[in-house]
């Protein structure tokens, strides 16, 4: 489908009210702390060149992957400063990779983990040669594209109460036909390892590329809650049988072409009055390497708003709205 028609049809959808699609619960106080009418949290996919180095997208994909990081790097900051200002926390889905200061190859880089073997999704195509081929195996100064305990550190020491969450060691597909379980555990366990070397619990899981799998293994590893982009939703979260509960995604901050920067602030600003319309939970996440200008001109807006409709609004992380779940 052309891009144009699809993006109007995107509108069409959405003055309908068909994206996101709005659940209805009679148990509304089971799930929005009073006095508020809707609960928010915003989640960032915190990769740097992880992300992009098997994409199918780029023409170059390591190239086009060292160019997203460097645009996150710059962006990050910003990003700081802006969720300062407006007081907005954010969940940070952070590569396990990015807590490293430096890494050293002998035989090959990270004997130690668990490989992948050779797979194809709709995003990546690894094909050729080992997992962490592209690890320059130096630091963090030579090499900032794949490391970035700065800005690790940026965030921990925010004097807003962002949340450091969990996006696997090295983003892999966590889909249980391209990841065999032991795999998955070597990310997980490593990334808690060093999140908690730096003194950070990791509670909240975020599926790489949306990969959902190996699901009864996150609870037994120690996370509460995981996100799910199976479609735009707003919606109640799902508690499953392990425990783990799952938060739906409700929108994608990012830059569509076809749409001024006025469409993408009004779509973000008309989902959250339908969130406290009909009284659900609202997630928005995005990827700090979206161009400069969208952060300027678009997510700054959205923060704003947000601040003005805070009084109708439980602005939160991720695992905070977990563990005030779990004490009901």
């Amino acid at each position: 489908m052309h891009p144009t028609i699809k993006a109007n049809l995107s509108k069409i959808n959405f003055e309908l009210g068909r994206n996101p699609t709005v659940e209805i619960t009679d148990q509304v106080k089971k799930y929005i702390p009073q006095p508020y009418r809707a609960v928010f949290t915003l989640s960032a996919d915190f990769e740097l060149a992880w992300a992009w180095r098997f994409s199918k997208e780029l023409g170059d994909p390591l190239a086009g992957a060292l160019q997203k990081a460097r645009l996150a790097r710059k962006n990050v900051p910003l990003i700081l400063q802006y969720c300062e200002q407006y007081q907005i926390p954010i969940t940070w889905a952070t590569v396990g990779h990015l807590f490293l200061a430096e890494c050293q190859c002998e035989d090959r880089p990270h004997a130690e983990m668990e490989r992948p073997n050779h797979f194809e999704n709709g995003y990546w195509r690894f094909d050729r040669g080992d997992w962490y081929r592209d690890d320059p195996c130096t630091d963090y100064k030579t090499d900032p594209e794949w490391y970035c305990p700065d800005l690790l550190e940026a965030i921990k020491s925010s004097p807003v109460n962002h949340e450091v969450g969990c996006h696997t060691f090295s983003h892999i597909d966590c889909r249980d036909e391209v990841c065999p379980p032991e795999v998955f555990r070597s990310e997980l366990t490593k990334c808690r390892q060093l999140a908690e070397a730096e003194g950070i619990r990791l509670d909240t899981f975020i599926y790489p590329a949306h990969t959902v799998g190996n699901l009864d293994e996150l609870a037994p590893l120690g996370f509460t809650n995981y996100r799910s982009n199976i479609g735009n939703v707003l919606g109640y979260p799902i508690r499953h049988q392990s425990g783990l509960w799952e938060i739906k995604s409700s929108m994608q901050l990012e830059l569509r072409p076809q749409w001024s920067a006025a469409y993408h602030i009004y779509r973000a600003k008309k989902t959250i009055d339908r969130a406290i319309k009909h009284q659900s939970v609202c997630h928005f996440w995005f990827h700090p390497s979206f161009s400069t200008e969208y952060l300027q001109e678009v997510f700054t807006e959205v923060l704003n708003y947000l601040h003005k409709r805070r009084d109708e609004l439980h602005i939160t992380t991720m695992g905070e709205y977990i563990s005030w779940l779990n004490d009901q």
